[in-house]
């Protein structure tokens, strides 16, 4: 054998109790467990655990895969699996027209990097550019706003039938190339423009394909318990199983309403849903700093937003929406500026405002604070990141307890200051809401990360430490395992997680990133 781990606690990603046992690896697969096992290697494990690697079901490195590769924020904390393509909004399938729009439209979440070969068009192309060396495996989803800006343009109107027709095989020539299934972002344009009915169509052809609807919903703000009964609707009419992406209760209108959700959640489950959701453990969201605006001021991409931030009437007609009635970008509440701190800037003369609220910003020149946000906007050229300081423990805590939840980190790699979850998000659950805080058991805790989302995904050989599944493992000391990154400096490798292993190979080793690349991306039903 190549390897043997020797003397570990196995969590087998089950949830049953944790067992000692050596552990041997051979070309990427685990071959065998407990027994007399000799390899070339061993490692001594004694008092660690060692668990199947962790699915990160709400992924952002749809581009920092390849521009990075290094990718130490996922693979430190155990991550061998990401989730990508999520919120509707990503590089494929695209022409490149639409390419053009989306790197300047989600920027602020992957950055664009000068002279970065955008060499692919299709999905197909897409994971055979990943195939060429990754340090995590990547599962792929078809962005539902991509798609519709391929296929029907960037205007807020619904698509024709011919336009949906179009969608709908694109989308079945996605699904076919590999990925796993739609994924849509309902407060992002241009996915916010579709309605019911169209998302049914679509998740429709997802279903015959035997995948699932990942979604970022209309609102986890005012509306929010609609718009997740909207899409449970959707996966009824459709029968295509359902994903509820950093399901969460949002802003002061949701504290303390998190068993609203369970409870219908449980209802449909009982009726025979299929219905899944993942949550990051943490109070404060991440999103691109324009994302708060209005559906209709971003119709027709960047520039025509730009032009109506500049045009008086119109500005006057946003600034009324943020401030008064809700703008559907800030999920119908209106917005709090001291939480809404700026996390990422593109020009060099804004970096100052990184780790201000716009409210503090805006005082410290005597701006009103809308003004000061849309002047930003204007001179990012809509580039911008931020954090969003509106969520509620009581609710995350529930969330994160129900049967059918997995974790997401949700996390932005790019920014002065991004959103720690991108370097802390497992080692979290694993060190303060499972240890610390009992909120989860060690071993329910590791099947939330492993084998649950393995099941969403349809991978029977991951998620699970049993013989013959790929080698995708972590060890980690559970009496010390914690993330370290905070909001102030991110960028911190988590404590307590020594070795990582992805399809056999190690990425971390003694606590430190290896060269390896052995990721890749898979391909559903293959």
């Amino acid at each position: 054998m190549d390897l043997i781990i020797r003397g570990a606690q196995v969590v087998d990603g089950d949830g049953g109790p944790r067992y000692r046992a050596d552990v041997g690896l051979a070309e990427g697969r685990i071959a065998a467990i407990g027994g007399q096992l000799s390899g070339r290697r061993s490692i001594d494990a004694d008092g660690l655990v060692l668990a199947p690697g962790f699915v990160d079901m709400h992924a952002h490195s749809d581009l920092q895969l390849l521009a990075e590769p290094d990718h130490t924020a996922k693979v430190s904390q155990g991550v061998t699996l990401e989730v990508i393509g999520q919120d509707g909004l990503s590089y494929a399938p695209v022409d490149d027209a639409a390419l053009e729009t989306l790197r300047g439209q989600i920027a602020g979440w992957n950055d664009d990097p000068p002279g970065f070969d955008w060499d692919w068009r299709t999905v197909a192309e897409y994971l055979d550019r990943l195939d060429r060396g990754i340090a995590t495996n990547a599962a792929y989803l078809v962005p539902h706003g991509t798609l519709r800006l391929l296929c029907a343009g960037y205007e807020d109107r619904p698509v024709t039938a011919d336009e949906l027709d179009r969608m709908r095989a694109v989308l079945a020539e996605s699904l076919r190339q590999g990925a796993f299934g739609l994924s849509s972002g309902l407060t992002y344009t241009p996915g916010m423009y579709a309605d019911t009915a169209e998302l049914t169509a679509l998740c429709e052809v997802v279903a015959a394909h035997g995948g699932f609807h990942s979604t970022h919903h209309r609102s986890y703000g005012a509306g929010a318990l609609a718009a997740y009964a909207e899409m449970l609707e959707v996966s009824r009419r459709s029968a295509c199983p359902l994903h509820l992406a950093h399901a969460t209760m949002n802003f002061r209108v949701n504290r303390g309403r998190a068993g609203e959700l369970l409870a219908m959640l449980d209802r449909a489950l009982d009726e025979g849903c299929d219905v899944t959701l993942d949550s990051y453990p943490y109070l404060p969201g991440s999103t691109s700093l324009h994302a708060l605006l209005p559906s209709w001021s971003m119709a027709g991409g960047m520039q025509p937003t730009l032009e109506r931030l500049r045009d008086p009437v119109l500005r006057g007609r946003i600034r009324h929406e943020l401030e008064v009635t809700g703008s559907d970008g800030c999920h119908g509440v209106p917005v709090e500026w001291e939480t809404i701190v700026v996390s990422g800037v593109r020009e060099a003369g804004n970096e100052h405002l990184v780790g201000r609220s716009v409210a503090e910003a805006a005082r410290a020149v005597g701006t009103q604070p809308t003004e000061f946000y849309l002047d930003v906007l204007v001179s990012e050229r809509l580039g911008a990141s931020c954090l969003m300081h509106v969520g509620h423990e009581d609710n995350v805590r529930a969330i994160m307890r129900h049967r059918v939840h997995t974790g997401g980190s949700d996390g932005l790699l790019v920014g002065a200051r991004p959103h720690p979850r991108a370097w802390g998000t497992f080692p979290r659950y694993l060190g303060h809401y499972a240890r610390e805080t009992g909120v989860l058991g060690l071993e329910e805790c590791v099947a939330h990360l492993t084998s649950r989302p393995a099941d969403r995904l349809g991978l029977a050989d991951r998620g699970r430490i049993r013989e013959g599944n790929a080698a995708d493992l972590v060890l980690f000391d559970p009496e010390t395992v914690s993330d370290t990154a905070t909001f102030e400096n991110p960028r911190q490798q988590a404590a307590g997680i020594p070795h990582v292993f992805v399809n056999g190979a190690a990425v971390i080793e003694d606590g430190r990133r290896t060269d390896a690349l052995p990721g890749r991306a898979l391909r559903a039903n293959s």
